[in-house]
């Protein structure tokens, strides 16, 4: 049996489990097809060891590169290869596979593997590794890191979005290879009251480039943070200046990690750390341009929003992007219910559909002039061809 098939069958098992039109399956009889694959997420940082392994084995320093050649390149040949797979798990398992402690481990492992390639990876461009570099071999290397720290940004999305307070301490610590710190208190408490709506910066408007959205989103962003987490402080009667404030904690821990990696490798490792911690931050905010670019909430007659639906999110059901990405794509559903764990994670036929997985699509957005003859149709075709419905720059 080929993978493709193994998942469409799948596929069709979880539908028949909904109340499709094959005879419903028991709540114990239903498995759950990616349980095992969700390791490969945790696997990603290992790049950096392989690349390097195979580097001194060939000789050949194009392997230095291997981390946006899988992603752009591998994941999506894959996912096309394979086909979407939209079967979701019978409501009467839901509470079992939430609590299954299996897929909190597999965020828990991305952690170590994380820092432990950082390290390497440190290691190598201080001139350890017993290989010889160029300046394009590092800049394949940090390349590779970047995008691992990246994910690992996904990862600390996971587990900040968790009542469990040392799964909300993780995520900050995930966050500190990218200097991204304050997403964990914007994500929480300013996108997701805000998505889809002209106030959230990190809602892509119709019609707005990558490159003029992400300044916009990275700045607005972190002023939303600082200001989202002043006025929290200030009710409870404490200067913002203070430990406590969770912006200011989590790039602590940045600063920190910096100042020992460049004491323990020599200042040397510096450009190439900033460096990886840019492309991090752009592989974040790519995801972001492509989850609600050119979708709006409506504003009711009371001069309030509508609620967020699933119609106001892309989503894409590609398994190996899925995977990696532990279940991002999925993203509707997410903002319906941002506590629930990705594993259980729903298709919702009511979401717009992307053509293709993140992998594919963020490979899309760095070159606007197809992203838009690709997506802009799609978005008008989602609003019955009423382009003031979409998400319209102020004042057009």
């Amino acid at each position: 049996m080929s993978v493709q098939t193994f998942f469409r069958n799948e596929s069709r098992l979880n539908e028949s489990a909904e109340g499709a039109a094959a005879r419903p399956l028991k709540p114990r009889a239903w498995r759950d097809p990616k349980r095992y694959l969700w390791l490969l997420a945790a696997a990603v940082p290992g790049l950096v060891a392989a690349s390097w392994l195979l580097v001194k084995v060939t000789g050949v320093g194009l392997f230095w590169w291997s981390g946006p050649f899988l992603a752009f390149v591998v994941i999506p040949v894959l996912d096309h290869a394979i086909g979407p797979n939209r079967g979701n798990p019978p409501d009467e398992v839901l509470a079992r596979l939430e609590s299954d402690r299996f897929y909190r481990c597999a965020t828990y492992l991305y952690l170590p593997n994380q820092y432990g390639s950082v390290l390497l990876a440190c290691w190598i461009w201080a001139g350890g590794g017993w290989v010889t570099m160029t300046f394009v071999d590092k800049l394949g290397l940090m390349t590779t890191v970047g995008l691992i720290g990246g994910l690992a940004i996904n990862a600390a999305h996971d587990l900040g979005h968790t009542r469990e307070v040392h799964e909300r301490r993780l995520s900050k610590v995930a966050l500190a290879q990218t200097c991204y710190g304050h997403f964990f208190v914007e994500h929480n408490r300013g996108h997701h009251v805000r998505v889809a709506t002209v106030e959230d910066p990190a809602s892509a408007r119709f019609g707005e480039i990558l490159y003029a959205f992400l300044p916009r989103s990275v700045t607005g962003g972190l002023r939303s943070a600082w200001t989202l987490e002043a006025a929290r402080l200030a009710r409870d009667g404490k200067s913002r200046w203070t430990l406590r404030n969770d912006v200011l904690n989590a790039w602590l821990i940045s600063v920190v990690l910096f100042a020992v990696l460049a004491v323990w490798f020599r200042p040397v490792v510096l450009p190439w750390l900033i460096g990886q911690a840019i492309i991090g931050i752009g592989l974040l905010e790519t995801v972001n341009y492509v989850e609600h670019y050119g979708l709006r909430r409506q504003k009711l007659p009371s001069g309030r929003y509508e609620r967020v639906r699933p119609s106001h999110s892309w989503n894409s059901d590609t398994v190996i992007a899925n995977v990696c990405l532990f279940h991002l794509q999925r993203h509707s559903d997410h903002h319906a219910n941002p506590l629930r764990r990705y594993q259980a994670l729903r298709h919702v036929e009511e979401s717009p559909q992307l053509p293709s997985g993140y992998s594919a699509m963020i490979a899309l957005a760095m070159i606007p002039p197809l992203w838009r003859r690709v997506m802009d149709p799609r978005v008008v075709a989602f609003y019955g061809g009423d382009v003031r419905l979409t998400a319209l720059k102020p004042g057009r």
